[in-house]
């Protein structure tokens, strides 16, 4: 019987290879004791929520596949052996994902392979419809990112949507292009959970309730209203921004998305939706891992979760993707901030 860290099992993980794990740390010439030591200095490096324990007892258990690594000691294994999810053996890798993934070692010159690292992670920020611009919005991330160094800007400023549903990604994916570019972040949950709590205690519901009617009918509209606002703050002084919301309602409203459009575009300012694709049980290990209160419904009826939500659904106008499948983004993305951090520190 394969055990999930936390509980349950692992019924069946697709291409998960435990010999692999283990390869990674004798190549690297760790002993149990020791990789666990290194783990847990990555992860604090890195400023990963979750920091592991790694004693050797679990990190045995890992490497013969008696224990499937967690969400938080998947992406320190990744950190610290410098590799990917596939390459070591957590998962088959997806049609078309990245195999190799090398990081500048801190000791080398400057020779430009830490662009590279971050070019990696953007490429997974694809034309999520035929008229999206993924290049372009790449592009505008990557000179933001060197502007930070170099200074000037050749583009106008840009509003980024990250969607998604619960779990998806999206907030550490629009985090991770906040660290690169240095536009403000808006996230709709930390800047409305304290309203939109006593909103809710005041009209007789659960603080905590996102799934009701009351919520929906009620609450809801006024949560996005709130987050708009303090975009249009910036917009208004033409700062480019990233908002990050689930945005399940708006990106499908083409209504909505083409009003927000006009009234950018008559500021000299670009809107560029990116919806965040996950599967769920990638969405239902993430939404786990983060123990907010307002999942409480979902985890404890994920079925019924499922069956109101549509993992293939997208955006009604032209839009970019990011593959989050089995949390590949957000892989590539924690190796390509420690790039950043080897090469600026």
């Amino acid at each position: 019987m394969v055990i999930l860290e936390g509980g349950g099992m692992a019924k069946g993980r697709a291409g998960w290879r435990p010999d692999l794990l283990r390869a990674q740390r004798e190549a690297h010439g760790l002993t149990l004791e020791k990789a666990g030591e290194r783990l847990r200095q990555v992860a604090e490096e890195a400023r990963l929520k979750g920091v592991p324990a790694a004693n050797p007892q679990t990190l045995w258990q890992h490497e013969q596949g008696e224990v499937y690594p967690g969400p938080h000691y998947r992406r320190a294994y990744c950190l610290l052996y410098r590799a990917t999810d596939p390459q070591l053996g957590f998962r088959a890798a997806l049609p078309g994902e990245e195999a190799a993934f090398r990081l500048t070692p801190a000791s080398d010159e400057h020779n430009g392979e830490h662009v590279l690292a971050v070019e990696r992670a953007i490429h997974r920020i694809a034309a999520g419809s035929d008229e999206a611009d993924h290049l372009g919005v790449q592009q505008r991330i990557l000179d933001a990112w060197k502007r930070r160094h170099t200074g000037g800007d050749p583009h106008r400023p840009v509003v980024i949507l990250v969607g998604g549903y619960a779990g998806s990604g999206k907030t550490e994916f629009a985090r991770f292009l906040t660290q690169l570019t240095g536009w403000p972040l808006l996230d709709k949950d930390p800047l409305t959970r304290p309203l939109v709590e006593r909103l809710l205690v005041s009209l007789g519901g659960d603080p905590h309730d996102r799934h009701t009617d009351l919520y929906r009918e009620q609450v809801r509209g006024l949560e996005y209203d709130c987050l708009m606002q303090a975009a249009w703050a910036n917009i208004g002084c033409r700062i480019s921004t990233v908002l990050t919301a689930p945005f399940i309602a708006e990106m499908t409203d083409e209504g909505w998305m083409q009003r927000l459009t006009n009234r950018c575009a008559s500021l000299g300012v670009d809107v560029a939706p990116i919806w965040v694709q996950c599967d769920p049980e990638s969405m239902r290990e993430y939404v786990g891992f983060r123990s907010a209160a307002r999942d409480a419904w979902k985890l404890g009826r994920w079925d019924e979760y499922l069956q109101t939500i549509d993992v293939d659904l997208r955006p009604a106008v032209p839009h970019l993707v990011v593959d989050n499948r089995l949390g590949a983004a957000i892989s590539l993305a924690d190796q390509a901030r420690q790039a950043i951090r080897e090469v600026y520190a």
